[in-house]
C-alpha cells in the first residue's frame, strides 16, 4: 500500500500547482490558531504531517517558531515547498516518509496533521498512525488534527476517504491523548465548492 500511496502523491504533486488542489489554503488560519493555542513554546520542536506543498511551514517560520519539520510521502511535493521558501528552506528539516512506517528519531512538543489521516481507509494504517503519533509527540505535548467532518467529501483527489466526528476521533485516540477541544469548519476550495473539516486538538497523556 505504501509504494501505490506514493505513487499517487507523486503524480498529484507532479502534475497539479500546489494552489490548484482543493485542500489548497494561502493562510492556514485555524491551523496556526489552535497551535498557538497550545501555548508551546517557539524554540519547541514542531512537525507538520503531509505538510509537502502546505503554506503552514511559511507561516510557522514567519512568527519564529525555530524548529520546525514537514513529514510527506511525496519528494515532490516536499520540493514544492523547498523551493517557495529558497533560502529559508534550509531552516525546515524535511522528511520524506509515509507516516504509517515512520520511525520518529526524536520527540515533537506539537504534532500537526490536516491532511493524511482521513485518507487512511485500512483500519491497520489508523492504528499505525495512532502508535506514530504516541511515540514522536513528548510527554504532555500537543495533537493538532484536522479531518473530514460527518458531512464531509467522501472522496477526495481521486481515493475514498473517512469522515469523523469527535466520538470516532476519541475511539481511535483517547488511550493516548485528552480531548481538549474541537470544532466544524467549512473550507471553500479553489474550484468554488465546500468542505467540512473538523479540527481538534488533543494532549499526550504522561
Amino acid at each position: 500500500m505504501s509504494d501505490s500511496r506514493r505513487a499517487h502523491w507523486q503524480d498529484v504533486y507532479g502534475s497539479k500547482d500546489p494552489t490548484e488542489v482543493s485542500w489548497y489554503q494561502p493562510v492556514p488560519e485555524q491551523s496556526l490558531r489552535l497551535i498557538r493555542e497550545t501555548g508551546s513554546a517557539r524554540s519547541e520542536p514542531v512537525l507538520d504531517v503531509g505538510g509537502g506543498a502546505s503554506t503552514l511551514v511559511d507561516h510557522l517560520l514567519q512568527e519564529g517558531y525555530s524548529d520546525v519539520s514537514v513529514l510527506d510521502i511525496s519528494g515532490k511535493a516536499l520540493e514544492r515547498s523547498r523551493a517557495r521558501l529558497g533560502k529559508f528552506a534550509d531552516a525546515v528539516d524535511w522528511i520524506e516518509a509515509d507516516v504509517t512506517t515512520f520511525a520518529p528519531a526524536r520527540q515533537y512538543a506539537l504534532w500537526h496533521d490536516r491532511a493524511v489521516f482521513h485518507f487512511l481507509t485500512d483500519p491497520a494504517d489508523r492504528q499505525s498512525y495512532v502508535e506514530a503519533a504516541n511515540r514522536a509527540i513528548a510527554s504532555n505535548g500537543y495533537l493538532v488534527l484536522a479531518t473530514f467532518g460527518p458531512e464531509g467529501p467522501q472522496r477526495c483527489s481521486g481515493l475514498e476517504v473517512r469522515r469523523y466526528s469527535a466520538e470516532r476521533l476519541q475511539d481511535l485516540f483517547g488511550d493516548h491523548f485528552h480531548l481538549g477541544g474541537h470544532h466544524l469548519e467549512e473550507h471553500f476550495t479553489p474550484m468554488g465548492s465546500i468542505q467540512q473539516f473538523l479540527y481538534s486538538w488533543w494532549r499526550a497523556k504522561s
